[in-house]
């Protein structure tokens, strides 16, 4: 094989693809531009030891080269400031040529690390509460054996924690169940200002408990119907409206609207329109972009307090 055949190969792939010459003292004899573009320009020429750092990556090269075999290699690439992961694999043709050839897997690395994350945040938000109730037991059985009022207060006490974790299991069904059917198609015909009012009624309590008052307006001049799930849109609205009573002003009010603008700018045409306001200080924008991710909280003490679990809007995010 000539060296205009493989870089009319290289060139012609569609990953990122990179040859060296054995019999060029092992140098870069090309690569395509997607192979450049996270390489750098001038590579070719070079001895790959000088373009391939990681040990894992000169490894497979050397083995591919020794042995004639497929060898494979994970390897982190920096850019544009953040890690980038592929699947090398490294052939070797001939005997006269290594090709390399990259496959992106930073998409499933960012999901095997949201899994990752996501198992570390339910096991220690699982751990505080269960933490409790095993030290509250230990002092029943042992110094508060014997005074009753110590025993009411623990036992309140352990009653909050064991709610908490319902809350937290609750919620992680809920999360599962969502992301199980989001690909479905709702049939349902929803009446929206009677399911909102229902969700008021629901969370009167609550907010009487802060001294809040909920109003629903609707602005819309026809009733509005929708397709949907009447369980999980009730959800949507439990969860916006609740957070507005829990963390807006106490004593101030929290306003429900529901209107039919003829153009929304993130559907591009009519739509239906559902905000929820409340009297609080706001979110810093800091924050936006990360409000919907699983267990992130602004305040998380004040959060545990109010019973949040950190889960209500990455719910409302894939209902949405």
């Amino acid at each position: 094989m000539e060296n205009e055949q493989i870089i009319s190969i290289v060139s012609g792939l569609p990953y990122p693809s990179v040859a060296i010459s054995m019999r060029e003292f092992e140098r870069i004899l090309c690569a395509n531009p997607e192979a450049k573009a996270f390489l750098g320009d001038g590579i070719e020429g070079r001895h790959f030891y000088t373009v391939f750092r990681q040990p894992t990556m000169i490894e497979a090269i050397e083995g591919a080269i020794k042995s004639g075999e497929r060898k494979n290699a994970r390897v982190t690439i920096s850019e544009n400031r953040r890690d980038a992961f592929y699947d090398a694999t490294c052939i070797n043709i001939a005997g006269q040529y290594c090709l390399v050839t990259f496959q992106d897997r930073s998409d499933q690395e960012q999901i095997q690390q949201m899994r990752r994350d996501f198992v570390a945040n339910v096991s220690h938000e699982l751990k505080s509460p269960l933490a409790a109730l095993m030290g509250f037991i230990e002092t029943l059985r042992t110094v508060a054996k014997d005074d009753p009022k110590a025993q009411e207060r623990f036992l309140g006490i352990m009653e909050s924690e064991a709610q908490r974790m319902n809350r937290l299991v609750n919620d992680l069904l809920s999360l599962s169940q969502v992301e199980a059917t989001e690909r479905q198609r709702p049939t349902e015909n929803i009446d929206l200002h009677g399911l909102i009012e229902q969700t008021v009624d629901i969370l009167l309590s609550a907010a009487k408990a802060r001294d809040v008052k909920v109003h629903v307006m609707s602005q819309a001049n026809t009733d509005i119907t929708v397709k949907g799930d009447s369980d999980q849109l009730r959800q949507v609205f439990n969860n916006l409206i609740e957070n507005g009573i829990k963390y807006g002003a106490e004593g101030g009010n929290v306003t429900v609207t529901l209107s039919q603008p003829a153009y929304l700018p993130a559907l591009r045409s009519e739509g239906i329109e559902v905000t929820v306001s409340d009297d609080g200080p706001g979110i810093d924008p800091v924050h936006l972009p990360r409000l919907a991710e699983r267990f992130y909280r602004i305040d998380s003490h004040r959060s545990r307090q109010m019973g949040g679990t950190g889960l209500g809007l990455a719910i409302v995010k894939h209902i949405i």
